[in-house]
């Protein structure tokens, strides 16, 4: 009433627009109403209408409803002869595809979001012509995945820029079972001319797997053959387990180096303390190095960022998904250490969901390159993030194979008519969570029998009906 203009005896003499009006209700009643809703309808300041929502919720339905009747009901109630049908379908893919028979289990999430115009019957499995968005939501670190020796790798990282930071290192589990001084003294004492003949032929052979990604897991990330000296002392030390062990190992390499013990090669473009000694070792003296306080850590870290740095962009530019110029961001030695440190989670973060997609969805090339671009965007104008969502447009054939024998999460029909101001619309939702927040999920319910990967599961349905009626005061 008193946003209607016509009603001249409330004596308004200004009339304000007020703000769309929702209750939340607890679906006691015989509808199992959950929101009533109230939306002013405007034209410019002028007010020409409201439209009145009832949002019910049921989980305790027996069967599903009527595409035809639903239409007949939206005619009916808003006196129209033409409606639209819009279908929208969700599946979860990460939970229908698996590694080695078994179902993902994670805060990880990937699913497929499908739109099609004129929907034939309720439940229909959208038609290969409908629009489709790909989900996808990746914490790094399952143990299933063909990275996670990196990812722990990545992890004794991030313990040392910790420790660089707050003073205090909180050592890992060790990543070898020998322990890190032995192995930096076997690799120190191993055979120098062979190492440094072995070292090269390795240079000349660096492995660049770029044709198509097949079924072997193995062969969507492999170790570099191009590692260098610094490289090779980082894959010794990180099983470092105290800063007695990590002073011990540097004080053999210095004392390696101080002596003309060794003769190494790195790779040019090294900024790293260490590259520094060994490229002043080849003129046969080295600067003084006290190993102490946070040094040993920082000349840790560093040849650790350099060698990670190097897998990465090995990676993207090996299955050619990016150019150097275009990692450049995430791999620049411009900033700070622990910056550098943080753009190369994000590396890793982005390697995880190419392999996660090459692995359970079969991704090729033409569907990969997109998806980095749109990552790496991401990455290069905001933080770390694993909850963020990363949407892909891709054709439903592509996925269909992993959800055409499925049940999705979401169906829903919007039946409509009309344009504009008047436009009148039902929806008409089944999911398998609630939709809404404040629903309780200990009725009876609707229940499905649905099979993944050949285990049976009860599934719980809840119905959910959105009408609209209009009130136009013109």
């Amino acid at each position: 009433m008193v946003q209607n203009p016509n009603m001249t005896h409330l004596k308004i003499s200004e009339l304000v627009v007020l703000p769309p009006l929702w209750i939340r209700c607890d679906g006691s009643d015989p509808e199992h109403t959950c929101w009533l809703g109230a939306e002013p309808l405007k034209a410019g300041n002028k007010i020409t209408g409201i439209n009145f929502y009832m949002v019910t919720c049921d989980a305790d339905k027996t069967h599903f409803a009527n595409l035809e009747e639903l239409k007949m009901a939206h005619k009916k109630k808003h006196h129209s002869s033409i409606v639209m049908t819009k279908g929208f379908a969700q599946y979860e893919l990460m939970r229908a595809a698996a590694i080695e028979d078994t179902i993902v289990e994670s805060e990880s999430n990937i699913s497929v979001d499908i739109t099609w115009n004129t929907v034939d019957k309720v439940l229909e499995t959208p038609p290969l012509i409908s629009a489709a968005m790909l989900n996808i939501v990746l914490e790094s670190g399952d143990p299933r995945s063909p990275v996670y020796q990196l990812y722990r790798e990545l992890q004794f990282l991030l313990a040392l820029a910790e420790g660089l930071k707050t003073g205090v290192t909180e050592w890992p589990e060790p990543l070898e079972s020998e322990s890190a001084v032995e192995l930096v003294r076997e690799f120190l004492t191993g055979n120098c001319i062979l190492f440094l003949l072995k070292t090269n032929k390795l240079f000349q052979k660096i492995k660049c797997d770029t044709a198509a990604v097949d079924s072997s897991i193995k062969s969507i990330f492999s170790e570099r053959g191009d590692l260098d000296f610094a490289e090779q002392l980082w894959c010794k030390m990180r099983s470092v387990s105290s800063y007695q062990e990590l002073i011990e190992c540097f004080t053999l390499i210095i004392k390696s180096l101080e002596h003309g013990e060794i003769q190494p090669w790195i790779h040019q473009g090294s900024s790293s303390l260490l590259s520094k000694l060994i490229q002043q070792s080849y003129h046969g003296k080295i600067e003084v190095i006290s190993l102490s306080g946070i040094t040993p850590i920082q000349m840790l870290l560093e040849i650790g960022l350099d060698k990670m740095k190097k897998d990465y962009v090995s990676f993207f530019i090996g299955q050619e998904l990016a150019t150097l110029t275009y990692l450049d961001y995430f791999i620049s030695t411009s900033v700070d250490l622990q910056e550098q440190v943080h753009r190369v989670q994000k590396l890793h973060h982005m390697l995880e969901i190419m392999v996660s997609c090459t692995v359970l969805l079969q991704f090729k090339h033409e569907n990969l390159f997109p998806l980095t671009q749109i990552c790496m965007k991401y990455y290069k104008e905001n933080p770390l993030n694993e909850k963020h969502v990363f949407q892909l447009p891709i054709r439903p054939a592509l996925v269909k194979k992993f959800y055409q024998n499925d049940h999705p999460e979401i169906w829903k029909v919007d039946i409509s008519s009309a344009h504009g101001q008047k436009e009148a619309k039902t929806t008409w939702q089944v999911s398998t969570n609630p939709p809404v927040e404040h629903m309780t999920s200990n009725n009876t319910g609707l229940f499905s029998d649905s099979t993944v990967n050949g285990s049976s599961e009860e599934r719980m349905y809840f119905i959910t009906m959105a009408q609209c009626s209009q009130v136009h005061f013109t």
